[in-house]
């Protein structure tokens, strides 16, 4: 009797088991009730020990202060030259994926087509700070995902401006160019021969035709009228010739069809341009150089006005069982101090306008540049062309287009259609 007592306890003490264990699993796939302690798993690069420090100082004031029992674990990752979103796709993919992971908007297409990434647009329309952010971030982080909804929450960018020499501007007479047309026009009033040998010494911009170029121009290509949409359009083939005549009429340096990043920004460092095109991340350097001789200004605006927007954001995952404690994380980065002290400390630019509207920022005139250009800002299109038009399509196209191997409407028929290939 006693044995058989002893057969029945154990067979309901594992019954009993059984059922806590389910009902833990069940309680494992559902948003902690509130007061519960809810942790936010998230994924970091950071591009030196600096930045690493400044990450997880962030961290420590969130879990220190959000008073709502949240408490975000950091876990850094290389950046490895883009390795880490291949890194990032395998393990989400896999089940093993954080909550929140910074990101890079050129991942979008791929991650939400298998369907990895929260949806934001219920948490952004309920969010009391969703309008501290340019409508056009947003609009951008649809277009990244080829949807109408956000899956991508912004958190800081770089804008590409117009840095140009204030001394050599007075030189020639000019003023900050307002307009599309004023701009080309500075060009080649910039463009100027200082000893009179009869050689120039000074172009008016520095024209970058290598990798890379396409960002600047772009913003020739919008200020004419034209689009990344419609690159064969009779708009962007003008914005062409634009560029054409610029470099056949020697107002950019005759290097231009093989000139780089290093080779714009040595250029203008060294007087030999009075305008080029980069963003915050060239005006330490800058300022070393030439003291209070340097400036900036936003791309001016024409028919159209667009100019390069580099980005980091972050994203949540759809298989976080946190993702109302991950929305907090996020917006603390976008709005919250989080944002004021990261961009800071990396001389990125905030997305915040509270944040953009500081002292800090304010004082900065290459920011000032930067942020004046936010509201126009956009990306290339995100297609599996993408790549390959960028590195190979695009500056061997734009240097035969240069040396006038092809023509301006034949220039910009190739690239469409290499953009474009199905």
């Amino acid at each position: 009797m006693k044995k058989m007592f002893m057969v029945l306890l154990m067979v309901v003490l594992s019954f009993s088991l059984i059922a806590c264990n389910a009902k833990e699993t069940t309680n494992a796939n559902e948003e902690p009730k509130s007061g519960e302690s809810k942790t936010v798993k998230y994924w970091y690069w950071a591009d030196n020990p600096e930045y690493s420090t400044v990450m997880q100082n962030i961290i420590k004031e969130f879990n220190e202060t959000n008073g709502k029992g949240i408490t975000v674990v950091g876990e850094e990752y290389p950046w490895d030259g883009g390795a880490y979103s291949e890194s990032l796709f395998t393990a989400a993919m896999g089940g093993g994926g954080p909550d929140v992971a910074t990101f890079k908007l050129t991942s979008t297409p791929l991650f939400t087509a298998n369907k990895l990434l929260a949806n934001l647009d219920d948490y952004l329309s309920k969010w009391q700070d969703k309008d501290d952010i340019d409508e056009n971030l947003y609009n951008i982080m649809k277009q990244a995902s080829g949807t109408d909804s956000v899956y991508v929450m912004p958190w800081n960018t770089q804008i590409l401006y117009v840095y140009y020499r204030p001394s050599i501007f007075e030189k020639a007479g000019v003023e900050v160019p307002s307009t599309y047309e004023e701009f080309l026009t500075t060009i080649r009033k910039t463009t100027m021969d200082t000893n009179g040998d009869g050689k120039t010494d000074i172009y008016g911009f520095g024209m970058r035709g290598a990798k890379g170029g396409q960002e600047p121009w772009g913003s020739f290509i919008y200020g004419r009228g034209g689009d990344f949409e419609n690159l064969d359009s009779k708009e962007a083939i003008q914005s062409m010739q634009d560029y054409i005549d610029l470099y056949k009429e020697g107002f950019v340096p005759p290097t231009a069809t093989t000139d780089g990043f290093n080779e714009i920004i040595a250029n203008f460092k060294s007087g030999k341009t009075a305008m080029t095109i980069h963003h915050t991340g060239s005006s330490k350097g800058m300022v070393e150089t030439f003291g209070d001789d340097v400036s900036a200004f936003a791309f001016p605006a024409g028919k159209g006005q667009w100019t390069s927007m580099g980005d980091t954001e972050n994203v949540i995952f759809d298989s976080s069982k946190n993702k109302d404690a991950a929305f907090e994380w996020v917006s603390y980065l976008a709005t919250g101090k989080g944002q004021k002290d990261w961009n800071e400390a990396t001389g990125n630019v905030p997305v915040s306008k509270t944040v953009q509207a500081t002292d800090y920022f304010q004082n900065d005139k290459f920011m000032k540049a930067s942020i004046e250009g936010m509201s126009y800002a956009g990306i290339l299109p995100i297609l599996d062309t993408t790549t390959e038009w960028i590195n190979t399509v695009w500056p061997n196209t734009i240097s035969s287009a240069l040396l006038g191997n092809v023509s301006p409407k034949e220039a910009m028929k190739t690239l469409q259609e290499e953009l474009n290939k199905k």
